[in-house]
């Protein structure tokens, strides 16, 4: 590896920055031989691309590198702290650098893109299209959502991925290859790469960190306990309101659906590991318990209702117990989203049909007048009726045809639902 020529007081990251493709760690499936990436950098032509995936798995460093490989100018503006102050200077510099004696191409890095708004991003879009600069946005959030477009028509986009276990442990070697860091006992390496969880540049800064505490204590090599007792509880990386946030709420929600209990029970722990709010899985544990079992066990709504008073009344972490077993109950529940299609399906009917008016005989008749105008005149009483059924009675307005929104399914409590209408819809022909 070729060691960066940087003070042993850099920061650990500077001095372990790839120099060039062959060095990057990771996103094999973009930078291995005759991979998208890789073609990108040996064509010869930079292009405009947005880099999407989770902090520190090498955004930065790709586009330093995609400059170094064009002999382009490298502009970096973090739409954390930037503006379009900082979009006129950099256009500046390009324009200077493109003019300049020696021209020269120039690459516009912009970190967290989708911090800019649709004004700021719209800034990049002439000089994208006049070839002034290349335009490379790095996000950590989906560009669908979150980058304009018409910019985001003029880029690739290319995903990365969160660094594996093979790939961590190789930074380890490269840090301990430089001696910046003491001999690392399996044990002690294994929790590391776990609290890592993916992310490079937390492997290196905590890496530093212990360097630092293991040098000021003569720990060498470093053990499991040592390590335990300085990183503290373990944390893993977690975007509460991002890309990662709402991928895994998919994914409980979905073993939810799936009636698979174990990997619910997962999903609903790496939650709760990664930070989110109980209450806010409480909320959706009740929207499981309505959309996707809906009749078939009407229990599990209020199981869900119940689980999230417990947690009131208990909070961190008692009531997590029984937000667990909610999710256990709602995976092994029998499933009927047919309470949900019928809502929509009904919803979608109203807004498209006109206002049909209410049938006289079931209209409310609480004046005189009204009475003498027919409301509620032949409206049969369904508890005087046998069987507590008004068979034949008509409840829809007139001329409309029954539209059938609600179609039980053959699972659990809408069996007998099933049965009943079926039975129902018999004396009603019997009248007709």
């Amino acid at each position: 590896m070729t060691v960066v020529p940087l003070s042993p007081q850099a920061p650990l990251a500077e001095r372990l920055r790839p120099q060039h493709l062959g060095e990057v760690i990771g996103q094999q499936h973009l930078l291995g031989e005759g991979m998208a990436l890789r073609l990108a950098f040996e064509s010869g032509q930079p292009h405009s691309c947005i880099l999407w995936g989770p902090p520190g798995v090498g955004k930065t460093t790709i586009a330093r590198l995609m400059a170094d490989a064009f002999d382009a100018q490298f502009l970096s503006i973090s739409a954390v702290l930037g503006g379009i102050k900082d979009i006129r200077e950099a256009v500046e510099k390009a324009e200077a650098a493109r003019t300049g004696l020696h021209p020269q191409r120039t690459i516009m890095f912009v970190d967290e893109v989708h911090r800019f708004n649709k004004g700021q991003q719209d800034a990049f879009l002439p000089h994208v299209e006049s070839g002034l600069f290349t335009f490379i946005g790095a996000t950590t959030e989906n560009p669908s959502f979150e980058v304009n477009s018409a910019l985001l028509s003029r880029a690739a986009v290319y995903v990365l991925q969160s660094l594996n276990e093979d790939d961590l442990k190789h930074i380890v070697l490269r840090a301990q290859g430089i001696h910046a860091v003491p001999a690392i006992e399996p044990d002690a390496l294994l929790r590391l790469l776990a609290y890592a969880d993916g992310d490079a540049r937390r492997l290196l800064n905590t890496l530093e960190t212990l360097a630092m505490a293991a040098s000021r204590e003569k720990i060498d090599p470093v053990t499991d306990d040592w390590l335990l007792r300085v990183l503290g509880e373990r944390m893993r990386r977690y975007d509460k309101g991002g890309e990662q946030f709402y991928d895994t709420i998919s994914a409980l929600h979905k073993s939810v659906r799936g009636s698979d209990p174990d990997a619910a029970l997962y999903w609903f722990v790496r939650m709760l590991d990664g930070g989110a709010d109980p209450r806010y899985m409480a909320r959706r544990l009740i929207r499981m318990a309505s959309e996707d079992i809906g009749l078939a066990d009407p229990r599990a709504l209020r199981m869900a209702l119940d689980a999230a008073d417990v947690y009131e009344r208990l909070g961190s972490p008692e009531g997590e117990l029984t937000l667990a077993q909610c999710v256990l109950y709602l995976a092994v529940a029998p499933k009927s989203n047919a309470a949900y299609k019928a809502f929509k399906e009904a919803k979608a009917w109203v807004k498209q049909d006109g206002t049909r008016p209410v049938p006289l005989h079931l209209r409310n008749a609480p004046t005189p007048l009204m009475k003498q105008l027919d409301y509620g005149k032949g409206y049969r009483y369904a508890h005087d009726e046998e069987d507590g059924f008004a068979a034949g009675e008509r409840y829809w307005p007139e001329g409309m045809v029954e539209p059938g929104f609600y179609r039980p399914v053959r699972r659990g409590l809408e069996i007998k639902i099933a049965d009943k209408l079926e039975e129902l819809k018999k004396k009603n022909s019997a009248k007709g």
